[in-house]
């Protein structure tokens, strides 16, 4: 019986990237943000929206360069490299995006923020 469980809550928790986390995608940027920043992340969230995720990435790096003080451009980053496989960086930028928050409750109650970071 411990086994079938075991086995049943193993196919969940595979199961849950798979619905949990789709529709998370790119955020935009606050009010009053910096201007080459929303200028690379706006140009960052056309070409996610076009599944050119390596493209999306350099640019929601950019943004991030020109303001690295903003929760979403480390997220935007997150998602980005998420998508290409680079979970590591993905985490370290998940990371970056909750400190930086500043309590926005799309970047503190996103799935795939918090399944990267463990909370």
């Amino acid at each position: 019986m411990k086994k079938v469980m075991l086995v049943l809550a193993a196919f969940c928790l595979l199961g849950l990237p798979l619905t949990s986390f789709a529709g998370e995608g790119p955020m935009s940027l606050p009010a009053g943000s910096n201007a080459d920043a929303v200028k690379h992340n706006n140009e960052g969230i056309d070409h996610w929206g076009q599944g050119h995720y390596d493209v999306a990435l350099k640019h929601f790096q950019a943004a991030s360069k020109a303001d690295s003080s903003l929760a979403e451009t480390h997220f935007n980053e997150a998602i980005s490299l998420d998508k290409l496989g680079r979970h590591g960086e993905a985490t370290m930028h998940f990371k970056a995006a909750k400190k930086h928050a500043k309590g926005n409750k799309a970047i503190l109650k996103s799935n795939i923020l918090n399944a990267h970071i463990g909370h």
